[in-house]
């Protein structure tokens, strides 16, 4: 039986592209084709590692992207002579229509995010006279200077796959894996307790098998989803931590 994770903040392809086009610093309006599609593909093969479900979506805009790609590499005509004089009409940028669903989706995307924030700041408000809570104690919140979403993650597995890759011997034996997810998910907790709370992010994933790095990274994902752990990357360059979260006192 397969390990099913959904998450809030994965969405779908153009929530990749976007993604991509944030994080490379990319013109929306000037997409350089060759660049975000290669980054796109890398993305995707991580994905079908992990096996993730809906991924034929993902497949259908990366041949969109190839196709536009390959409109951009042939020649441009400007116009055609006819009866002596130019026709100067430049054929449209296949990038357009592509661009035209990005800006769209973005406006979608703000305004669900400004919807979310609305009911966040509605759900302050009670009605009900109110109580001491004091026995309860106190909520302590931590905040990163930057939380990583499911789509970095993927980059940082994807990088950590190819360094398996390269260092892996010519010769291997494949052994049938039986730990369960949520025991992976327990043995992360146990490492993170004797390393004080944090841990580097590739260190989790130093030992196993293909499967056994899928196993961890889904547990590491579901503790992501129950809040149990953050990952997070606090200046740019550093290498990704893995912390577990601040508990009630």
């Amino acid at each position: 039986m397969s390990y099913k994770v959904k998450l809030e903040v994965f969405e779908g392809p153009l929530d990749l592209l976007l993604h991509l086009i944030n994080r490379l610093e990319i013109d929306i309006y000037d997409i350089p084709m060759a660049e975000l599609t290669a980054q796109y593909i890398e993305h995707l093969h991580a994905m079908r590692v992990l096996q993730l479900d809906e991924l034929s979506e993902y497949l259908v805009l990366a041949a969109t992207l190839i196709e536009i790609k390959s409109k951009m590499l042939l020649p441009v005509h400007e116009g055609e002579e006819l009866d002596g004089d130019l026709d100067y009409e430049m054929e449209p940028d296949p990038r357009d229509e592509l661009v035209a669903r990005l800006i769209e989706y973005r406006k979608y995307k703000e305004a669900a995010i400004s919807l979310k924030e609305s009911a966040e700041e509605r759900s302050e408000y009670f009605t009900k006279s109110p109580e001491d809570l004091s026995a309860l104690g106190e909520i302590s919140i931590g905040e990163s200077e930057e939380q990583l979403n499911v789509f970095d993650l993927i980059g940082a597995f994807q990088k950590m796959l190819e360094r398996k890759r390269l260092r892996a011997p010519r010769t291997a034996s494949i052994a049938r894996s039986e730990q369960s997810v949520s025991e992976k998910m327990d043995e992360i907790m146990k490492t993170l307790e004797t390393k004080g709370g944090s841990c580097d992010f590739y260190s989790l994933f130093a030992e196993g098998d293909a499967s056994g790095l899928v196993i961890t990274f889904l547990s590491l994902l579901e503790l992501m989803k129950r809040s149990d752990v953050v990952v997070e990357q606090r200046h740019n360059f550093e290498r990704l931590t893995v912390s577990v979260c601040r508990e009630v006192s």
